[in-house]
């Protein structure tokens, strides 16, 4: 399942009266849940043995932007997941602070279901600050990236 699928199904639970969804994709299948507006569950099921499943929590977005830091773009994680700032171990980061980034240039990448999503930039300027470290897990809507677009 792809990020931009998962996403629309997360952003479709979070606006809307559902109160749980099932996807299944052969042995993979998502279950999402909500029981109040401001939590969403997410179960990834691996087969379809019931009580083989890992459960997260996906918390609405949290607002760690300091005052100063709020004139810039935002980049945010559209999923859940693990951040990474290379293509690889070992690999230089996609980008660093100072860097000059162009729409749809890839600035990281954010593992989610055992798959790789690049998250480009949705803007053109300049790096300001890298809100999250390489390894380290983000949720729905965490900034990742403060952008200047005024270079």
């Amino acid at each position: 399942m792809d990020k931009k699928f998962i996403k629309q199904l997360l952003q479709m639970v979070q606006s809307s009266n559902v109160k749980r969804i099932k996807i299944q994709d052969g042995e993979t299948s998502i279950l999402i849940e909500t029981h109040n507006p401001d939590r969403v569950q997410v179960r990834e099921q691996k087969s379809v043995d019931i009580n083989d499943y890992t459960h997260q929590e996906i918390l609405p977005p949290s607002e760690d932007i300091k005052e100063e830091e709020k004139e810039f773009h935002v980049i945010k994680s559209p999923l859940v997941g693990t951040f990474y700032r290379s293509p690889s171990p070992g690999a230089p980061p996609f980008v660093e602070v100072g860097d000059t980034v162009s729409p749809g240039q890839v600035l990281c990448i954010i593992e989610a279901l055992k798959v790789m999503n690049e998250i480009e930039s949705d803007v053109k300027g300049r790096v300001e600050k890298i809100l999250v470290e390489n390894g380290e897990s983000v949720e729905y809507g965490q900034p990742l990236f403060l952008i200047n677009t005024e270079v």
